[in-house]
Protein backbone atom coordinates (compact mmCIF):
# COMPACT_ATOMS: atom_id res chain seq x y z
CA UNK A 1 0.00 0.00 0.00
CA UNK A 2 3.01 2.10 1.13
CA UNK A 3 4.36 1.69 -2.18
CA UNK A 4 1.59 2.60 -4.44
CA UNK A 5 0.86 5.58 -2.38
CA UNK A 6 4.84 6.38 -2.88
CA UNK A 7 4.19 5.49 -6.89
CA UNK A 8 1.05 7.89 -6.82
CA UNK A 9 2.99 10.38 -5.14
CA UNK A 10 6.37 10.53 -7.98
CA UNK A 11 3.76 10.36 -10.82
CA UNK A 12 2.25 13.49 -9.60
CA UNK A 13 5.28 15.28 -9.20
CA UNK A 14 6.17 14.35 -12.45
CA UNK A 15 2.97 15.64 -13.70
CA UNK A 16 3.35 18.98 -12.48
CA UNK A 17 6.60 19.42 -13.26
CA UNK A 18 5.65 18.51 -16.96
CA UNK A 19 2.76 21.29 -16.56
CA UNK A 20 5.02 24.01 -14.98
CA UNK A 21 7.71 23.34 -17.59
CA UNK A 22 4.75 23.25 -20.56
CA UNK A 23 3.25 26.78 -19.01
CA UNK A 24 7.08 28.34 -18.75
CA UNK A 25 7.18 27.39 -22.51
CA UNK A 26 4.14 28.79 -23.53
CA UNK A 27 5.11 31.93 -21.57
CA UNK A 28 8.56 32.71 -23.05
CA UNK A 29 6.70 31.99 -26.72
CA UNK A 30 3.97 34.70 -25.79
CA UNK A 31 6.82 36.81 -24.47
CA UNK A 32 8.51 36.01 -28.14
CA UNK A 33 5.49 37.10 -29.72
CA UNK A 34 5.53 40.15 -27.65
CA UNK A 35 8.82 41.33 -28.53
CA UNK A 36 8.35 41.02 -32.17
CA UNK A 37 4.84 43.29 -32.42
CA UNK A 38 6.84 45.72 -29.93
CA UNK A 39 9.73 45.56 -32.72
CA UNK A 40 7.72 46.17 -35.60
CA UNK A 41 6.00 49.36 -34.01
CA UNK A 42 8.59 51.34 -35.73
CA UNK A 43 10.22 48.70 -37.66
CA UNK A 44 9.16 46.99 -40.80
CA UNK A 45 8.79 42.85 -40.89
CA UNK A 46 10.42 41.67 -43.60
CA UNK A 47 8.45 38.73 -44.11
CA UNK A 48 5.79 36.54 -42.34
CA UNK A 49 4.93 32.82 -41.47
CA UNK A 50 2.57 32.77 -43.84
CA UNK A 51 4.84 34.18 -46.83
CA UNK A 52 7.23 31.74 -45.76
CA UNK A 53 5.10 28.79 -45.48
CA UNK A 54 4.17 30.15 -49.00
CA UNK A 55 7.83 30.64 -50.72
CA UNK A 56 8.43 26.72 -49.20
CA UNK A 57 5.59 24.69 -50.99
CA UNK A 58 6.73 27.04 -54.37
CA UNK A 59 10.34 26.05 -53.69
CA UNK A 60 9.41 22.35 -53.23
CA UNK A 61 8.22 22.73 -56.91
CA UNK A 62 11.25 25.55 -58.41
CA UNK A 63 13.48 25.98 -56.47
CA UNK A 64 14.35 28.79 -58.06
CA UNK A 65 10.78 30.75 -57.09
CA UNK A 66 10.62 33.78 -55.51
CA UNK A 67 8.24 35.92 -53.70
CA UNK A 68 6.43 39.23 -55.39
CA UNK A 69 6.88 41.51 -52.29
CA UNK A 70 8.24 44.94 -52.00
CA UNK A 71 7.49 47.08 -48.54
CA UNK A 72 5.54 50.53 -49.20
CA UNK A 73 4.91 53.17 -46.75
CA UNK A 74 0.92 53.86 -45.85
CA UNK A 75 1.22 57.27 -47.08
CA UNK A 76 2.34 56.09 -50.21
CA UNK A 77 -1.03 53.35 -50.61
CA UNK A 78 -4.02 54.28 -52.50
CA UNK A 79 -6.91 55.42 -50.77
CA UNK A 80 -9.01 54.24 -52.61
CA UNK A 81 -7.36 50.63 -51.95
CA UNK A 82 -7.86 51.49 -48.26
CA UNK A 83 -11.36 52.25 -48.75
CA UNK A 84 -11.68 49.03 -50.19
CA UNK A 85 -10.56 46.16 -48.04
CA UNK A 86 -11.92 48.22 -45.31
CA UNK A 87 -15.47 47.91 -47.01
CA UNK A 88 -14.60 43.97 -48.29
CA UNK A 89 -12.82 42.57 -45.16
CA UNK A 90 -13.69 44.97 -42.37
CA UNK A 91 -15.92 47.38 -41.84
CA UNK A 92 -15.66 48.30 -38.19
CA UNK A 93 -11.65 48.20 -38.19
CA UNK A 94 -11.88 51.33 -36.30
CA UNK A 95 -14.18 51.10 -33.81
CA UNK A 96 -13.31 47.54 -33.05
CA UNK A 97 -10.67 45.96 -30.49
CA UNK A 98 -10.31 43.54 -32.55
CA UNK A 99 -13.10 41.47 -32.83
CA UNK A 100 -16.19 42.03 -34.90
CA UNK A 101 -18.54 39.95 -32.24
CA UNK A 102 -21.82 41.05 -35.20
CA UNK A 103 -19.74 39.83 -37.74
CA UNK A 104 -18.73 36.67 -36.56
CA UNK A 105 -22.64 35.59 -35.47
CA UNK A 106 -23.39 36.54 -39.33
CA UNK A 107 -20.27 34.09 -40.28
CA UNK A 108 -21.58 31.27 -38.24
CA UNK A 109 -25.54 31.83 -39.41
CA UNK A 110 -24.64 31.91 -42.82
CA UNK A 111 -22.22 28.51 -42.42
CA UNK A 112 -25.12 27.20 -40.11
CA UNK A 113 -27.52 27.59 -43.11
CA UNK A 114 -25.33 26.09 -45.90
CA UNK A 115 -24.00 23.39 -44.09
CA UNK A 116 -20.05 24.59 -44.59
CA UNK A 117 -17.71 26.74 -44.35
CA UNK A 118 -18.61 29.85 -46.60
CA UNK A 119 -18.48 32.60 -44.49
CA UNK A 120 -15.26 33.91 -42.31
CA UNK A 121 -15.73 36.33 -39.80
CA UNK A 122 -12.14 37.21 -38.90
CA UNK A 123 -11.59 41.10 -38.74
CA UNK A 124 -8.02 42.73 -40.47
CA UNK A 125 -6.32 42.33 -37.02
CA UNK A 126 -7.56 38.85 -36.70
CA UNK A 127 -6.22 38.28 -40.60
CA UNK A 128 -2.62 40.12 -39.46
CA UNK A 129 -2.12 37.81 -36.79
CA UNK A 130 -2.29 34.90 -38.09
CA UNK A 131 -0.38 36.01 -41.75
CA UNK A 132 3.02 37.44 -39.29
CA UNK A 133 3.13 34.52 -36.88
CA UNK A 134 1.04 31.16 -37.38
CA UNK A 135 1.71 28.50 -39.94
CA UNK A 136 -1.01 27.15 -42.52
CA UNK A 137 -1.55 23.85 -40.34
CA UNK A 138 -4.99 23.46 -38.19
CA UNK A 139 -4.12 22.38 -34.70
CA UNK A 140 -6.89 22.45 -31.68
CA UNK A 141 -5.19 25.77 -30.05
CA UNK A 142 -4.52 27.69 -33.45
CA UNK A 143 -7.68 29.66 -32.78
CA UNK A 144 -6.71 30.64 -29.27
CA UNK A 145 -2.99 31.86 -30.10
CA UNK A 146 -4.72 33.60 -32.86
CA UNK A 147 -7.07 35.39 -30.29
CA UNK A 148 -4.02 36.29 -28.08
CA UNK A 149 -2.11 37.59 -30.62
CA UNK A 150 -4.75 39.87 -31.89
CA UNK A 151 -5.00 41.43 -28.14
CA UNK A 152 -1.40 42.04 -28.08
CA UNK A 153 -1.39 43.67 -31.78
CA UNK A 154 -4.45 45.82 -30.57
CA UNK A 155 -2.98 46.77 -27.04
CA UNK A 156 0.55 47.84 -28.34
CA UNK A 157 -0.43 48.91 -32.15
CA UNK A 158 -2.19 51.94 -33.71
CA UNK A 159 -4.74 51.08 -35.80
CA UNK A 160 -3.07 52.82 -38.64
CA UNK A 161 0.14 50.91 -38.00
CA UNK A 162 -2.05 47.70 -37.87
CA UNK A 163 -3.36 48.21 -41.09
CA UNK A 164 -0.36 49.25 -42.67
CA UNK A 165 1.49 46.26 -41.70
CA UNK A 166 -1.19 44.24 -43.05
CA UNK A 167 -1.24 46.11 -46.83
CA UNK A 168 2.26 45.16 -47.13
CA UNK A 169 1.77 41.01 -46.43
CA UNK A 170 -1.63 40.37 -47.64
CA UNK A 171 -1.57 37.44 -50.34
CA UNK A 172 -2.68 38.96 -53.55
CA UNK A 173 -1.79 35.72 -55.70
CA UNK A 174 0.76 32.68 -56.57
CA UNK A 175 3.87 34.24 -54.32
CA UNK A 176 2.43 38.16 -54.82
CA UNK A 177 2.23 39.87 -51.71
CA UNK A 178 1.50 43.17 -50.35
CA UNK A 179 -0.38 46.35 -52.09
CA UNK A 180 2.94 47.63 -54.28
CA UNK A 181 3.67 43.99 -55.76
CA UNK A 182 0.07 43.44 -56.36
CA UNK A 183 -0.26 46.99 -58.10
CA UNK A 184 2.15 46.17 -60.50
CA UNK A 185 1.77 42.47 -60.84
CA UNK A 186 -1.55 42.96 -62.00
CA UNK A 187 -1.97 46.50 -63.50
CA UNK A 188 2.08 47.62 -63.58
CA UNK A 189 1.88 50.67 -61.38
CA UNK A 190 2.77 51.68 -58.09
CA UNK A 191 0.67 51.44 -55.46
CA UNK A 192 0.39 54.84 -54.80
CA UNK A 193 -1.66 55.24 -58.35
CA UNK A 194 -4.30 52.50 -58.13
CA UNK A 195 -7.55 54.00 -59.76
CA UNK A 196 -10.78 53.38 -57.60
CA UNK A 197 -11.33 50.40 -60.19
CA UNK A 198 -8.61 48.56 -60.26
CA UNK A 199 -8.60 49.07 -56.11
CA UNK A 200 -12.30 47.16 -55.58
CA UNK A 201 -10.93 44.29 -57.89
CA UNK A 202 -8.23 43.99 -55.74
CA UNK A 203 -9.80 43.93 -52.39
CA UNK A 204 -12.48 41.23 -54.13
CA UNK A 205 -9.51 38.85 -54.88
CA UNK A 206 -8.41 38.71 -51.56
CA UNK A 207 -10.42 35.73 -50.08
CA UNK A 208 -8.87 33.09 -53.09
CA UNK A 209 -5.89 35.55 -54.59
CA UNK A 210 -4.04 32.18 -56.28
CA UNK A 211 -7.33 31.42 -57.99
CA UNK A 212 -8.34 34.60 -59.15
CA UNK A 213 -4.42 34.90 -60.07
CA UNK A 214 -5.50 32.41 -62.91
CA UNK A 215 -8.88 33.73 -63.48
CA UNK A 216 -8.86 37.13 -63.31
CA UNK A 217 -12.16 37.61 -65.33
CA UNK A 218 -14.07 35.41 -63.08
CA UNK A 219 -18.28 36.29 -62.74
CA UNK A 220 -18.31 36.10 -58.83
CA UNK A 221 -15.12 38.25 -58.98
CA UNK A 222 -16.35 41.15 -61.20
CA UNK A 223 -19.76 41.13 -59.49
CA UNK A 224 -17.87 41.64 -55.87
CA UNK A 225 -15.77 44.25 -57.37
CA UNK A 226 -18.88 46.05 -58.49
CA UNK A 227 -20.52 45.78 -55.19
CA UNK A 228 -17.13 46.87 -53.38
CA UNK A 229 -16.99 49.84 -55.87
CA UNK A 230 -20.47 51.36 -54.48
CA UNK A 231 -19.90 51.22 -50.79
CA UNK A 232 -16.43 52.71 -50.88
CA UNK A 233 -17.03 55.97 -50.01
CA UNK A 234 -19.04 54.33 -46.82
CA UNK A 235 -15.30 53.27 -45.63
CA UNK A 236 -13.72 55.01 -42.52
CA UNK A 237 -10.08 53.93 -42.58
CA UNK A 238 -7.45 54.81 -40.10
Amino acid sequence: LDMARGSRKTLWWWLWRIFALLLVLLLVYQAWIAAHIAWWINHNPATSAFMEDRLEVMQSKNPKARLQHQWVYYKNISTHLKQALIVSEDDKFVDHEGFDWEGIQRAYEKNLEKGKIVAGGSTISQQLAKNLFLSTKRTPWRKGEEALITLMLEAMMSKQRIFEIYLNTIEWGNGVFGAEAAARHYYGVSAAQLSSFQAAKLAAMVPNPRFYDRKREAPGLMRKTGIILERMGDADIP
